[in-house]
């Protein structure tokens, strides 16, 4: 075994030998961790590059950088590969003949396409168009690559050439005649769109301003907020670009139709639907090796993004399209082809884990590859061996790799020296009879190195249809709330993944019966699991789904905590049912638009906004004013709530954040604030008065 795998393996077994001098993880120590990402391996399966993100404290932000290292060598250790100091490099993909790495750079000022030679040498910038790329694909046969953007749809090619310069002496006013106007934290520019461009490669280099491979389609292609490259595909070829658009008519926010196109990839015909007669999500499209199949992920309920995703596998000469894993009660996240055509591999929630399944062909069957941990990323290898990355609750990123006899051992050892000087956790499982009977999961979080009974932490995850699971966050670690001496439990209530499509459907209609009854339940078990939890101290926490959660606790359950802390959830649904920008969610959750004569009584009936006479809990509220997901109005309405009743409450608001925490020194503020809140309430007892 290599020293770096050695490495490895200490950073994941130092929960179980604290060094002399630990001490306990601080929210400085989880912003300030290295964050490995979008590994790429050579042809030959010699090399892998992945980018590796640091902070950068003074100036609030997170840097990139790309690593190359030699996995046939034992004591190889990764080299620095076309960075610059202050700039970008992030999303490196090795060449169809292995000889370059290309990825994106904002060293010139925008972000462009880049290659450097994979022997080494100085970096050569390959596009310099007028304005940012936001990704790119290349072909395998090595001849193509497809660019997308955002483009006016006016646009014929990638710098908009010949369109008309905006009249001057308009004012700032944008005009919309349909929704979307703002979307997760943007606000849309009127005709524009993420478009795909195609170009032909020319000794490695993209020629001209690019063909756009939909110009008469509306809507953006990867789809937003957070497609990607998952999202597209080519023929082996080169020669056939396959993309996922949803549909950009008047009713967008309503829908959840992402369909896969297939276009000539110079554009010499337009593209067709494949998916067409589905009107739920298809999409993560990938080709086979012989590109004779298309697998894709296809979920079968209109509106419903939590659906299930059940792997398609289309024979692209004769249409027959058949359901791969329709027997297998279980939703695929991510769809990669074993060299060898002969299997797939994916990704998907299994009981708190996630771990990757091989999927074989030609019978659907099931194999769990890998173990404890949530897996992604995964690069399968011509050898039969999976380069893939694993994190967990006690471990961040790192990169691993899988051999053809199923032995899995660490590549990568990013933080081994962050996590070696830190007072580890103990995790531990437990299930219990929740709502209806069903067998419900949760997890138990201690600080190894404090004795005693313990404050205890209800944490709640979003969603709803998530997962509290074996997983590092960099915004909700419930390592990082345990650290200063609480007990942190976590449970997957019905609602969650992981345990077939029935519990996930389970929280239909139903937001505030059963997985109030489960946390209730949940935090009881707990109780009789670990006696050190002392439950009559305890605070509940959560954000999105969890924010109502904590919202509707306030009002339903209000003698059960001593505090409360609510980030980003739902007070009014009557509000958020007109506020929010994705109107499939509110309106599949509850049975239809508020206005509807049969959906509004649900809306009521799980309407926190209802009980508010009911509250009587400390609470601190987090919102911030980018969040067009629960617009930050829902948060000083919950505020104003708590303050006209005379509770003791805290509002804090990020101006510059979105549904999620992003920046490194608000993160550390996010943590700062929490923990003085549950100082306040759990370990003085209410302190002063200062919070009311």
């Amino acid at each position: 075994m290599n020293k770096l795998m050695l490495a490895g393996l200490a950073a994941l077994a130092f929960v179980q030998a604290p060094a002399a001098s630990a001490r306990p993880i601080t929210a400085t120590d989880l912003a300030t961790m290295r964050r490995l990402a979008s590994p790429s391996a050579s042809p030959d399966g010699h090399w892998v590059v992945y980018q590796l993100s640091e902070t950068d404290l003074a100036a609030n932000r997170r840097r990139n950088d790309l690593f190359l290292l030699d996995l046939t060598h034992p004591d190889a250790a990764p080299a620095r590969i076309a960075s610059t100091p202050d700039h970008n490099e992030h999303d490196p993909h090795f060449s169809a003949d292995g000889r370059w790495i290309y990825y994106l750079s904002d060293a010139s000022g925008s972000d462009q396409l880049w290659r450097v030679a994979a022997a080494g040498g100085a970096p050569e910038k390959l596009t310099a168009f007028t304005a940012d790329i936001g990704g790119y694909l290349l072909a395998p046969s090595g001849d193509r690559v497809a660019i997308w953007a955002d483009r006016d749809m006016r646009c014929v090619d990638i710098d908009c050439t010949g369109l008309p310069a905006a009249p001057a002496g308009q004012g700032s006013g944008r005009v919309y005649d349909q929704t979307f106007v703002r979307h997760w934290d943007t606000w849309a520019v009127p005709g524009q769109r993420s478009r795909v461009f195609t170009f032909p490669l020319v000794d490695g280099r993209p020629q001209g301003r690019g063909v756009a491979v939909a110009p008469h389609l509306v809507g953006d292609a990867p789809t937003k907020p957070f497609g990607g490259a998952e999202q597209l595909a080519w023929s082996p070829d080169g020669r056939t670009l396959y993309f996922t658009l949803r549909d950009a008519g008047r009713h967008e926010p309503n829908s959840t139709n992402l369909d896969i196109y297939a276009v000539p990839a110079d554009g010499s015909a337009p593209p067709r639907d494949l998916t067409g007669a589905n009107q739920a999500t298809d999409t993560l499209p990938a080709i086979s090796p012989d590109g004779r199949w298309l697998a894709y992920a296809a979920m079968a309920r209109p509106t419903y993004e939590a659906d299930r995703q059940v792997v398609q596998l289309r024979n692209l000469a004769t249409g027959e399209t058949r359901a791969l894993t329709q027997g297998w009660d279980r939703s695929v996240g991510s769809i990669a082809w074993a060299p060898d055509g002969r299997s797939l591999l994916v990704t998907a929630n299994e009981v708190l884990d996630t771990p990757v399944f091989r999927v074989d062909v030609a019978t659907g069957r099931v194999t769990r590859l890998t173990r404890a941990g949530t897996a992604g990323n995964v690069v399968p290898l011509r050898d039969g061996s999976l380069l893939f990355t694993l994190n967990s609750l006690q471990t961040p990123d790192d990169l691993w790799r899988l051999d053809p006899a199923g032995a899995a051992a660490p590549v990568t050892a990013v933080n081994a020296d962050r996590l070696a000087g830190l007072d580890p956790v103990n995790v531990r499982r437990f299930h219990f009879a929740g709502a209806h009977g069903d067998t419900v999961w949760g997890q138990i979080v201690l600080p190894a190195a404090v004795a005693g009974r313990l404050p205890t932490l209800l944490l709640i995850h979003g969603g709803p249809q998530g997962s509290f699971g074996n997983a590092w966050s960099y915004r909700w670690n419930p390592w990082v709330f345990a650290a200063p001496g609480f007990g942190a439990v976590t449970v997957d209530f019905h609602g969650s993944e992981g345990y077939g499509q029935a519990f996930t459907d389970a929280i239909h209609h139903d937001w505030g019966g059963a997985p109030l009854q489960d946390l209730r339940l949940g935090l009881a078990a707990a109780g009789r699991e670990e006696p050190r939890l002392d439950l009559a101290n305890a605070c509940a926490l959560g954000g999105s789904y969890g924010g109502f959660m904590v919202n509707w606790i306030a009002g339903n359950w209000p003698d059960g905590f001593k505090c409360l802390v609510t980030h980003d959830g739902v007070f009014d649904q009557r509000a958020m049912a007109y506020e929010t920008e994705e109107l499939w969610f509110n309106e599949w959750e509850f049975g239809g638009p508020y206005y509807s004569p049969t959906a509004a009584p649900i809306y009521e009936r799980w309407n926190p906004v209802n009980f508010v006479q009911n509250w009587r809990t400390p609470m601190l509220i987090i919102h911030s004013e980018r969040d067009f997901r629960i617009p930050y109005s829902q948060g000083l309405a919950a505020f104003t709530a708590a303050q006209r009743r005379d509770i003791p409450s805290r509002l804090l608001v990020f101006p510059d954040e979105n549904h999620w925490v992003l920046k490194p020194l608000n993160s550390i503020q996010w943590y700062r604030e929490v923990d003085r809140w549950l100082d306040q309430w759990l370990r003085r007892g209410g302190g002063d008065a200062a919070a009311r």
